[in-house]
Order: C-alpha cells, then sequence, then structure tokens
C-alpha cells in the first residue's frame, strides 16, 4: 500500500497535480449555476452552492477546503484515491463473479484508453460480454469551438466519439469530450437491438455521469475539476469515483491498472 501511495504521488496522479486551482473553483461555480458543460450529464437532486460543492470535493478528492486558497495547483489526497480503487477493483470483480455485460467508454483516449481496454480484455476472459454498442453513429455535440458532429467508436472494445469532419491535429485515437451524449446514444442503440444491457459501465466524463443519472451502475475516474462525479457519489447515482488527474501520460496509468487487476483477481 505505501509503496502505490509513494507512486500515486511521484506520478502525480494524485498529490499535488497539475489541476490548476483556478479552474476547479471556476467549475465549482459553473455547477453551481447548472452550466450543462460541467454536469456532465448529472441532474442534481440537491441546490449544491460553491461552499457545499468545495467542501464535497475536499471530503471526497482532497482539495483544500479553504475558499481563500485560489491559485495554484490543486492537490489530491492519494489516501483517497487508494481507498477508492479498492471500491473500483471490487466492484469489478463482482461484475467478473456473475459473467456481467460491461460498457467501457472515455472522454479522455489520449490519457486513459490503454487503462480501459486492459480492463476491458480481463473482464472479457473472466467471461463478461464487453459490449460495443452504437459503432458509427453519428451524434451532434456542442464544443468550445460550437457544434461539431462526432462518430461513436470503439479502440479495443473501449468507446470513445472522432469529429467526422475538420478534425483538429491531437484529437486521434480520439476527441476530448465532457458531453453524456455519447453514452446515451449507446445505450439507447444497445436497447433498440434487444440487448444485453450493461451491468456495469466504467468510464469517465459523460460516460460516467450519464450512464449513472440513467441508473446503470458506473464507475470511473474524477479529476479535481469536474464535480459532477462527487455529486452523483453524493447522491447516489455514481457508484464509485476514483479521485485523480485524468490527463497525465497514459503510460502513468500502468501500474494502476497492475493495482486494480490484482486486487479484483483478474491478473493474467
Amino acid at each position: 500500500m505505501a509503496d502505490v501511495l509513494t507512486y500515486l504521488s511521484a506520478a502525480r496522479l494524485a498529490g499535488v497535480v497539475e489541476t490548476p486551482r483556478e479552474r476547479s473553483l471556476r467549475r465549482y461555480r459553473q455547477f453551481a449555476d447548472r452550466d450543462p458543460r460541467v454536469l456532465l450529464g448529472i441532474d442534481p437532486q440537491g441546490v449544491w452552492d460553491e461552499a457545499e460543492l468545495l467542501g464535497l470535493m475536499a471530503r471526497g478528492c482532497g482539495v483544500s477546503a479553504d475558499p481563500r486558497h485560489r491559485s495554484g495547483p490543486d492537490v489530491i489526497d492519494p489516501v483517497l484515491t487508494l481507498a477508492a480503487l479498492d471500491a473500483f477493483a471490487a466492484r469489478l470483480a463482482a461484475a467478473a463473479r456473475r459473467h456481467a455485460p460491461v460498457l467501457f467508454g472515455t472522454g479522455h483516449p489520449r490519457s486513459l484508453l490503454g487503462f480501459y481496454a486492459a480492463l476491458a480484455d480481463a473482464l472479457s476472459a473472466a467471461g463478461c460480454e464487453v459490449l460495443t454498442p452504437a459503432q458509427g453513429r453519428c451524434i451532434d455535440i456542442l464544443t468550445h469551438f460550437g457544434l461539431r458532429t462526432h462518430r461513436v467508436d470503439y479502440v479495443r472494445r473501449v468507446a470513445l466519439v472522432r469529429e467526422t469532419e475538420g478534425g483538429r491535429p491531437g484529437c486521434e485515437p480520439g476527441a476530448h469530450c465532457h458531453s453524456p451524449l455519447p453514452v446515451r446514444v449507446a445505450l439507447e442503440a444497445a436497447a433498440a437491438a434487444g440487448g444485453p444491457l450493461p451491468e456495469l459501465v466504467v468510464g469517465d466524463h459523460g460516460w460516467l455521469c450519464g450512464a449513472g443519472q440513467l441508473g446503470f451502475e458506473a464507475i470511473g475516474p474524477a479529476d479535481s475539476d469536474d464535480p459532477a462525479p462527487f455529486v452523483g457519489q453524493a447522491e447516489g447515482t455514481v457508484r464509485v469515483v476514483v479521485p485523480l488527474d485524468d490527463g497525465v501520460r497514459s503510460s502513468h496509468y500502468l501500474p494502476l491498472t497492475r493495482y486494480v487487476l490484482k486486487r479484483a483477481c483478474l491478473s493474467q
């Protein structure tokens, strides 16, 4: 355990992270104002003003609870990350025991695709069906650059979206996406095809929150500037949220992959 805690801080997955405090506080304000860009598909039951959100993120993620702390790098408590990784692994193990159908999706393909793909491979080997619904389906998603058409795609059985036209360099192997629309389309496609529907959805951003809001068991990572998954967890919409920096180099997640697979008894 001590080695994992040390690694989390050394790789800046937790501890002092790259996420700026200013951006986190801005997104807490946006969430309090119900800005759909930061709700990620969550429809909060509570009011959740800025002070309540800061307190929630301090308890669930480890950021500073001091509202006067307004600049510099954010902090994620590695002890909270490790505890959440254990809970995350327990849900994977439960899905493996019952051979549950599972859906993986990411809005962070550049950093997290390999992490999810390794989990998908392990669950498949354990007898779970890893679903790939809505392959090739087009969706109009509002971005910072206006409304853009994206296509649902799967890489190693992990869902992501790509811009269909005018894609910008750096978007491969997929686009950075916060929208819950892709998971809604994927789940609708699975239902229209007669199933199966996932008993577990593993992902981030809109994949995590959008699936949880629709009543599916949803687990995944979230950064300190994304309050929506933590609100979802507090309200019972999202099952497990792992606080960590979701945008570091993809290779940095490999030790976490090994840890989770070992804890879930899915190591190959």
